[in-house]
This record gives structure tokens, C-alpha cells and sequence, in this order.
């Protein structure tokens, strides 16, 4: 209970539909953590329980030590949030807007500036905000979220809109984020960006939390396979019969893919290597974020 998050057995229903079933989870400081699942997975209904906007059917939840849903609202001075689809006054300005967000956190002008120029929109922030476009509100939503320094930081598919470079941008702040102790929570269909940028990964499927784990506990558990590429110095025909009994296809005249499980990566190399001097190259492409939580959809939709 001293994680600043935390959620233990959450359920929440929309009439006859089971938004959320039975979810827990603790989020630690000083963590990036991505919430991942397609639309309708429960990913926002959760942020929103975590926000107080939403009271939970049954469970317990409980950010910076305070029960959101009780109207324990002394944590949201501590607390950043940037929705998915963020709307603005048009007619204010960038910096108009971000300080109107200052005046209700209570914070000092200077962090005004000193937020626009770190999202990027320094030089427009005399501009009104209906001449943005979608990436620059989305950088001005984000600035808001970061208000306070927040210790908990929620954010809902946040790099829509951002080109490439403000995504590395983005994933800059967080990591600096991280660095001061905050624990930051952020949903995404984006599955791919997030490799090598967050800390642990939670995996919902229709309301309820099918996966939590680092990166390489996922891939270990989901099953996706990992990929083997075989570059040949002869035809791919003269050398599949060799790669039994793994399934192995010729993806060129001279190159093979054999896909593997967790558990025969290590016996798939051995066999590899041991084709001796007709093998040119050997690449290793493990399951990707997208592929592993197919494996666990997969996984889901036969058990019994």
C-alpha cells in the first residue's frame, strides 16, 4: 500500500456491460508503466477511477494514499493528467491558456514559460490556439499535465498527433519524469513506441488485466515466437530439410526464417550454427510489443 498507486480487485459497470473486472494493480514511484489494449479494453475508464471522475462498482483504489472516489482531493495538486482528445478556448493563447491551468494548480507564472518552451511552443506562445494544429494542442495538453511536477502523471494515448521528433521529445520528458521519483501511467495503441521506453507493460483485454511484466516477461510467457533469420551462401531449398524438426521457409533464393518458441530459441541456434559454412549470417528478431500481445489475445480466446 505504499506504492502511490494502487488498485486491488476494481470492477466497473455501464449497465449490463463489465467495463472493468476485477483489476489490481500497484504502480511504483519512479516508473513508466504503458496500459495497452484495443478500444473498449477498459484502459480510460480505469484513468478516470483514478482521477475521482468515475466511483468504481466495487474494489479499492487508492493515489498518493487518497480514495479518489471518497472526494479525497488533496492529491490532485500532486497529480497530472492529459486526455486523449483535449479541447481548448481557440480564442486564448498558448500562453494564455497554460496560465489560466497555472492560476487552478496554484503555480508561479514562471513555470508557465518556462513549460511552453519545453514542449516546444515557445515561439508560438502568443499565438490563439485555433490556429494550432493537432500536434501543437496536443504539446499545449501536455504542458498542462506538467504543471506542479506532478508524482503521478496519467496519460491517455499521448504522442496522437506528434511527429517523430516530438515523440522522442516526449519520451525525453518522461524519462526525465522518472528521474525525479514520479510514477508515470500512459495508454497507447502505438504498441510499438513503447519498446525500450517504458518500465512494465499491463495488458487489458475487455475489462480485465490479461498480462503485467517487464518487456522480457512478456515475451517469455506470451508465446509469440521469436524470429531467426538465416542468410545461406547456397539455395534456401538445399538447406530447409536440414533445419528439422523445426518449421523453417525460404523467404529468398538464399535465406531462410524458422520461427521458435521461448523455450527452443536456444536449440534453434544450436542447429543454426551447426549448418557450419553455408550459413553467411545469423539475425535474431524477438516477438515484437504488437506480436506479444497478440500471443496473449490468442492465449485468451483458447483457454478454457
Amino acid at each position: 500500500m505504499n506504492a502511490p498507486v494502487h488498485l486491488s480487485n476494481v470492477c466497473k459497470s455501464y449497465g449490463a456491460r463489465e467495463a472493468v473486472h476485477d483489476v489490481s494493480f500497484a504502480l511504483e514511484a519512479a516508473t513508466v508503466v504503458g496500459l495497452v489494449g484495443h478500444n473498449g479494453a477498459g484502459k480510460t475508464t480505469i484513468m478516470k477511477m483514478m482521477l475521482g471522475l468515475v466511483r468504481p462498482g466495487s474494489g479499492r483504489l487508492r493515489i498518493l494514499g487518497e480514495d479518489p472516489a471518497a472526494g479525497q482531493f488533496s492529491a490532485r495538486a500532486r497529480l497530472g493528467f492529459l486526455p486523449e482528445a483535449i479541447a481548448f478556448s481557440g480564442s486564448l493563447t498558448g500562453r494564455e491558456t497554460l496560465s489560466f491551468f497555472a492560476r487552478l494548480k496554484r503555480q508561479p507564472r514562471k513555470a508557465v514559460g518556462d513549460l511552453l518552451e519545453r514542449v516546444g511552443l515557445a515561439a508560438a506562445a502568443d499565438r490563439r490556439v485555433d490556429g494550432y494544429s493537432k500536434g501543437m494542442r496536443q504539446r499545449l495538453g501536455l504542458a498542462q499535465a506538467l504543471l506542479g511536477a506532478p508524482q503521478v502523471l496519467l496519460l491517455d494515448e499521448p504522442t496522437t498527433g506528434l511527429d517523430p521528433e516530438l515523440r522522442a521529445e516526449f519520451y525525453k520528458i518522461l524519462s526525465d519524469l522518472r528521474a525525479t521519483g514520479a510514477t508515470v501511467l500512459m495508454s497507447s495503441h502505438a504498441l510499438a513506441e513503447l519498446e525500450g521506453r517504458v518500465d512494465r507493460i499491463i495488458v487489458m483485454h475487455e475489462g480485465a488485466k490479461v498480462a503485467d511484466g517487464g518487456l522480457e516477461s512478456l515475451r517469455r510467457s506470451s508465446g509469440a515466437p521469436t524470429r531467426i533469420g538465416l542468410a545461406l551462401r547456397v539455395p534456401a531449398q538445399d538447406v530447409i530439410g536440414r533445419c528439422a524438426p523445426f518449421a523453417a521457409r525460404a523467404l529468398g533464393e538464399a535465406t531462410i526464417e524458422i520461427n521458435v518458441g521461448p523455450q527452443e530459441k536456444i536449440a534453434a541456434l544450436r542447429m543454426a550454427t551447426g549448418l557450419g559454412d553455408v550459413v553467411a549470417d545469423i539475425d535474431i528478431a524477438p516477438p515484437t510489443l504488437d506480436e506479444i500481445y497478440v500471443g496473449f489475445l490468442r492465449r485468451r480466446s483458447i483457454a478454457p
